[in-house]
């Protein structure tokens, strides 16, 4: 197995051997934490225009000038620190007090084909405890529970897994070591990505609580580690998996250990998990992945709960252009579902920067990062991010004065008014109280017809040199097909982020007879236009 370093970045590298990108080489040496940049396997294009680095409204375009790479160094050499840190800490403490008997796992079995696939429910489930440090009288995060245990690996892989797992503590507790003993907590459920150094990544799922019990006691929590992208189902199970805790933490492992040995359903698809509770006899849980996968990770409602139809739509502009982005709140699952529900407004393009949902308060200098981002700040935080200059800060916590605490200035006039006032008229169709489901079919319908509208064109303009052969992106011809200037003037800024790039990479390799998603989208929308024209 080749040695794996994560980190907290979006990094997508295209490898290709023999590149003479020095940049490209030292990130696939070693992880970035904020780090954006891609390696374009493209070769160039006379139509292109200036390939040089620029800037435009405060959002960075691939490349960096020697000011970036130096801020980019410094905040890599700070993660480096923070990892080390970890290290010594784990050193220089003592050790963990051992599990109780009742919950050690069973020897897990080495990695096969089936989990190398992703085809596991998730990873592992760990229980996130506060636990007071001898020394400092402070409590600290530490892992209490991991199912199932890790063993049969080589040193640096346990070393590895023990600086991640570690790190998880933080994402759990972000608020650090201010914590004291509570007589009432209310629950929540949030999430996280840790993204590895290949751009894969994994997802956090934290449910936060207060232990069953009486009197004044600390909060906890439980986290699940898994490939798949799935907030409500993961809700589900914690919901499963607090409902046995109460009666013994003992009953935890066989429901996940079912769990765990379940097949991995298909989008659409259901697993029945059998389940023995005692007193309650045995249980069947159905757990069902949406039929539209990309959109089982989001539950739009807090997104629109806290901001106007009009401020979404700049907070879109802005995600759109990728630029600087920072969310605050007080709450950490608003945070992190506001954060997904922002970018999967962007499908069928994918963010390609650092994206974190909840930042801890150790990592808070993430904010002077010169590169995009998507972070989610703590309120009793705002401070460090209103320092920054050139980037959007939207407050969502209830009871704010005024929603964009930084703002560049030109967010409401970046995108094309006609199409900027037909998302608005869509959104319009909802009801009040929408539902998850009203939610999933509306917003979609809303945003996707903008790109349709927008950059739909995109296949007409690839050449290719024959129907199975890698084809070109012609990006002149592209813009004059536009007719509006608004258009146009958006489409230049929009065809120099790196999700389009990394879109347009990925269609000028499909042969021309395979369509995917956009494509089949953008039919279908133009199947539903002549339908409309001829009832007119």
């Amino acid at each position: 197995m080749s040695r794996r370093s994560w980190s907290f970045s979006s990094v997508r590298l295209k490898t290709k051997r023999g590149s003479d990108d020095e940049a490209a080489d030292v990130f696939r040496r070693r992880g970035r934490l904020f780090s954006s940049v891609r390696e374009d396997r493209r070769p160039k294009r006379s139509d292109d225009e200036d390939p040089s680095p620029e800037t435009h409204n405060g959002a960075f375009l691939p490349g960096e000038d020697e000011d970036d790479r130096g801020a980019m160094k410094r905040l890599s050499t700070m993660w480096s620190s923070f990892r080390g840190k970890i290290s010594r800490d784990r050193a220089s403490k003592e050790p963990d007090s051992p599990v109780s008997p009742e919950l050690a796992a069973v020897e897990e079995k080495p990695r096969d084909q089936r989990y190398a696939s992703g085809q596991f429910f998730f990873e592992y489930l760990v229980v996130v405890s506060l636990k007071k440090n001898i020394r400092s009288g402070e409590y600290e995060p530490q892992i209490s529970y991991q199912f199932p245990k890790r063993d049969g690996m080589v040193r640096f892989q346990k070393e590895e897994e023990e600086k991640t797992l570690k790190a998880i503590t933080l994402f759990c507790f972000p608020e650090g070591i201010n914590w004291a003993p509570l007589t009432e907590y209310r629950s929540e459920t949030f999430s996280f990505v840790l993204t590895e150094v290949d751009g894969s990544r994994r997802n956090g799922y934290c449910r936060r609580l207060l232990p069953h019990g009486n009197g004044a006691r600390l909060p906890e929590a439980y986290c699940i580690i898994s490939k798949l992208a799935c907030f409500g189902l993961f809700s589900k199970i914690f919901d499963e998996v607090e409902k046995r805790k109460v009666k013994s933490i003992a009953m935890i492992y066989p429901f996940m250990q079912s769990l765990r040995e379940a097949p991995f359903p298909a989008p659409g698809n259901t697993v029945n998990i059998k389940s023995f509770i005692p007193e309650s006899g045995t249980e069947i849980i159905s757990l069902t992945r949406p039929t539209d996968s990309w959109l089982e990770h989001v539950d739009f409602r807090p997104l629109f709960s806290a901001l106007t139809d009009e401020e979404v739509l700049q907070v879109f502009a802005a995600t759109v252009l990728e630029r600087r982005i920072v969310f605050i709140a007080e709450e950490l699952g608003t945070l992190s579902q506001v954060i997904h529900a922002v970018t999967v407004l962007l499908h069928p393009f994918i963010w390609q920067h650092t994206l974190i949902s909840i930042v801890p308060e150790i990592l808070i200098d993430v904010v002077m990062a010169p590169t995009p981002y998507l972070l989610g700040v703590q309120k009793r935080l705002a401070d460090e991010v209103t320092e920054q200059g050139d980037l959007l800060a939207v407050d969502l916590s209830e009871g704010r004065k005024q929603t964009f605490i930084r703002q560049i200035g030109d967010e409401d006039s970046i995108l094309p008014h006609k199409l900027r006032d037909e998302i608005l008229q869509a959104l319009k169709s909802r009801s009040e109280k929408a539902t998850l489901e009203e939610m999933n079919r509306v917003v979609p319908e809303a945003f996707l017809p903008f790109f349709i509208k927008t950059v739909g064109h995109f296949a007409k303009h690839i050449a290719r040199p024959g129907p199975e052969k890698p084809g070109q992106f012609q990006k002149r011809s592209f813009y004059k097909a536009l007719e509006s200037k608004s258009t146009r003037h958006f489409v230049k800024q929009f065809v120099e982020t790196q999700m389009f790039d990394l879109f347009i990479q990925e269609a000028e390799q499909r042969p021309a007879n395979q369509n995917g998603f956009f494509e089949q989208k953008i039919a279908e929308y133009q199947k539903k236009m002549r339908e409309k024209a001829k009832k007119h």
